[in-house]
């Protein structure tokens, strides 16, 4: 019997040279840090292309497979999320970069930001992200998400780390 290891996703190319019709500019429930935001519009410039802000607000399960009003996002969390996405929304207008904002709720962060990257039609997908914690510590925590992204992911996933 063979074991099956995982494999490092193949590294994103050099955003420079990407040319795309569209980026999603993504968050799993953080802030999404400046540098993801000046990252995704120097490739939306290049190719004249909008960026879609995303950000998830995290349904925390399900009670006996039913969805459960406790553990739906609370309203504070919804609106952190739409300040997040509404203030990088700004920013990419600032910088002349056509952008529009939405926030979903999801129990799977990684697989819905993959759905929506497809649905818009993107060619690459810019996060911001914690430092990698190895895959089976990493696979219990939901700040590791932007990571399981780029593994899901068909496309260049660019990961701007925290310091």
């Amino acid at each position: 019997m063979t074991a099956v290891l995982r494999r490092a996703p193949a590294e994103p190319p050099d955003p420079d040279t990407l040319a795309v019709r569209a980026v999603l500019l993504a968050s799993e429930q953080r802030q999404i840090p400046r540098a993801a935001t000046d990252l995704a519009a120097r490739i939306a410039k290049r190719s004249g292309a909008p960026v879609h802000v995303f950000a998830i607000a995290r349904i925390w399960g399900t009670s006996f497979g039913f969805p459960n009003p406790g553990l739906m996002p609370s309203r504070r969390e919804w609106d952190e999320a739409r300040s997040v996405v509404d203030g990088a929304v700004r920013r990419l207008k600032k910088k002349g970069v056509t952008a529009d904002g939405r926030v979903l709720g999801a129990r799977a962060g990684a697989k819905r930001i993959v759905k929506e990257a497809r649905r818009l039609g993107c060619d690459a997908i810019v996060m911001g992200a914690d430092p990698q914690r190895s895959w089976l510590v990493g696979d219990f925590m939901w700040s590791q998400e932007p990571y399981r992204v780029r593994r899901r992911a068909d496309l260049p996933v660019y990961l701007v780390v925290d310091s």
